[in-house]
């Protein structure tokens, strides 16, 4: 039986403060249960309908499964529709990760909307980027709406919390190598000829990249304008930047 403990724990993991003390959080519906399952995160236990179990059952095999009603499921999912699963899952640890040769490594700076960053996480994704750096200010990469928006992807992709000011000291002694960033009225992107690796930095929604992290930057590009509109969204901004580099790949 699902008890009222185990409802309130699952609750819980929808706050960043519980996440953070339990290391845990939530993956949410069956496209993500079921990408979910086939990744090296440790499951720790699946909430789901009989519906789902009978569907994957022979996938859920070696997991802790418990089979709840639809109406137990609604009151533990963070989603408007949930009619599958619900996992809880324990946080991979906190590794440091730099760009090794001829690899670009995606890194973000105060990136603060949920929905932004796991856009992010599933834009790198189809690029083919397998690390994703993030400033210490930048939204909780387990949050329920992250998880959600990246449809999955979190599951491919490397991360990395880290203060970008000690982090980019370190790199540039280490290593060195080309850090790129986007910046208004700085060379054009479409004409900017990509290395063979290093860092691509995308800033705040609202402020771009900081000053602290500004000084780091070897290189600016801006995608070019040719309408009227002030801004893009970073994570058109991010798909954007990236094409370019695999295009030119």
């Amino acid at each position: 039986m699902f008890s009222k403990q185990q409802q309130k724990y699952v609750q819980s993991l929808q706050i960043k403060k519980y996440r953070q003390e339990h290391k845990a959080f939530l993956v949410e519906g069956a496209k993500s249960v079921l990408e979910l399952i086939d990744s090296d995160f440790q499951i720790e236990l699946l909430l789901c309908t009989s519906k789902f179990f009978e569907e994957n059952e022979k996938k859920l095999k070696k997991i802790s499964v418990e089979q709840i009603s639809q109406t137990e499921l609604e009151k533990t999912s963070t989603l408007q529709s949930n009619d599958s699963a619900v996992a809880v899952v324990k946080m991979n640890p906190n590794v440091p990760l730099q760009a090794a040769s001829a690899e670009f490594v995606l890194v973000l700076d105060d990136i603060r909307d949920p929905g932004n960053l796991g856009t992010i996480l599933r834009i790198a994704d189809w690029y083919g980027i397998k690390k994703v750096v993030c400033s210490d200010t930048t939204v909780d990469f387990y949050n329920p709406k992250v998880i959600a928006a990246s449809m999955g992807s979190f599951t491919r992709i490397q991360t990395y919390y880290v203060n970008l000011k000690e982090y980019f000291e370190t790199v540039t002694k280490e290593s060195g190598g080309t850090i790129i960033g986007t910046f208004l009225n700085s060379d054009n992107l479409h004409e900017f000829r990509f290395p063979a690796g290093g860092y691509i930095v995308m800033g705040n929604e609202s402020n771009g990249i900081g000053e602290v992290v500004e000084q780091f930057i070897t290189n600016k590009v801006t995608i070019p304008r040719f309408g009227g509109a002030e801004s893009l969204n970073v994570g058109i901004a991010t798909a954007i930047v990236l094409d370019n580099l695999m295009r030119k790949k």
